[in-house]
């Protein structure tokens, strides 16, 4: 049930935050909404504040904004004052901006997340060594299990992570190394040895290494408003490339599809980082958010990204798609989310009877 419930909480939120973007941009664009719903199918509850209808909707995977003129009938039962608030009326630009401020609106939200847990703080694993490997270049030269890490070639280092990615970054030219060793500082000439390793994705990779590995400390790190909107921003676009250099390795197979997830996935995912704090939970909405926001722009007809390619067509043949042929590629692709969705769904159930 704990799951459950944060699994609703992160969802509702963000798919109220995907839904305000297209609710915003359509009134800036002079397009009258006539439903905002939190949710799909039967109406639980409702009110209606001047032309839209506000509800909440019994099936919680999902949401949408009708607006004057969407649909297959556009404006051609719309009085003559009604057509110039008609989403159908505007201008294909309009339209684009409309469809594309959803998805972007997930991707500055995850940015607005992460900055807010970069000001209250997120633990990161400082540059205390924890092992140095016997016969690797470290251990030659005379760095010690204990030392920290202070700089390499001159750049301050604070987290395991420069540590690391400078260290990937010599392709094996010579590194000056300082470390804190009991209140003394200690320099080394170390260069890097190349190996043969697995990435996240399981791929053999050649990285550099000097051979040591993290004590395990951390600590937490926090950051001025400024400063941590711009690492929420950096952080936004990190994950945005990691998630699209994932979807390209299920493509090439070299992630079998079998690791998909679905809203039992999340939830689960979801009850954990609860559990684990405030922070924790926050960051992960931020991940899911940016999923959110590119699965969204997938060119597949029923969602945006589907939408966003018709109207490209139209602005580059000079006239909207017909209406026959539009209606076939959003059956199209409804078949196509239905099944993923019964894939995804399959993936999570066997992971839960599995163990």
């Amino acid at each position: 049930m704990y799951n459950v419930v944060s699994a609703i909480v992160v969802l509702g939120i963000l798919i109220f935050v995907h839904e305000l973007g297209h609710f915003l941009v359509a009134k800036l664009c002079g397009v009258r909404v006539l439903v905002f719903s939190l949710g799909f199918g039967p109406k639980v509850f409702g009110v209606k504040k001047g032309e839209t209808d506000y509800i909440l909707s019994a099936v919680p995977l999902g949401g949408y904004v009708k607006m004057l003129g969407e649909g297959k009938d556009g404006d051609d039962d719309l009085s003559e004052e009604e057509r110039p608030f008609s989403y159908a009326a505007k201008k294909p630009s309009r339209r684009l901006a409309i469809v594309f401020a959803g998805p972007f609106t997930n991707i500055i939200f995850a940015a607005l997340i992460f900055a807010v847990v970069y000001v209250y703080g997120v633990p990161l694993l400082n540059s205390r060594i924890g092992e140095v490997k016997p016969d690797f270049p470290a251990f030659t030269v005379g760095i010690k299990a204990g030392d920290k890490v202070l700089a390499v070639n001159g750049h301050p280092i604070h987290s395991w992570d420069e540590l690391s990615t400078m260290i990937k970054k010599s392709r094996g030219e010579l590194l000056t190394v300082t470390v804190e060793r009991r209140d003394a500082t200690e320099t080394f000439e170390v260069q890097p040895r190349k190996i043969e390793t697995k990435n996240i994705f399981g791929e053999t990779v050649v990285t550099y290494v000097i051979g040591i590995t993290a004590a395990g400390e951390t600590d937490i790190l926090k950051y001025p408003p400024g400063r941590a909107l711009l690492q929420g921003v950096k952080e936004t676009w990190d994950i945005i490339k990691l998630t699209l250099v994932g979807f390209l390795k299920l493509i090439e197979r070299v992630i079998p599809a079998k690791t998909l997830g679905g809203p039992i996935m999340i939830a689960q995912m979801a009850g954990q980082q609860a559990k684990a704090g405030l922070l924790n939970l926050l960051y992960f909405m931020g991940i899911i958010s940016i999923n959110l926001g590119i699965l969204n722009l997938f060119p597949i007809p029923v969602l945006d990204g589907g939408h966003i390619v018709f109207i490209l067509i139209e602005m580059v043949m000079g006239k909207p798609v017909s209406m026959k042929k539009m209606e076939i590629a959003q059956q199209v692709g409804l078949f196509i989310l239905i099944s993923l969705m019964i894939y995804v769904f399959y993936n999570d159930l066997t992971r839960i009877f599995s163990g």
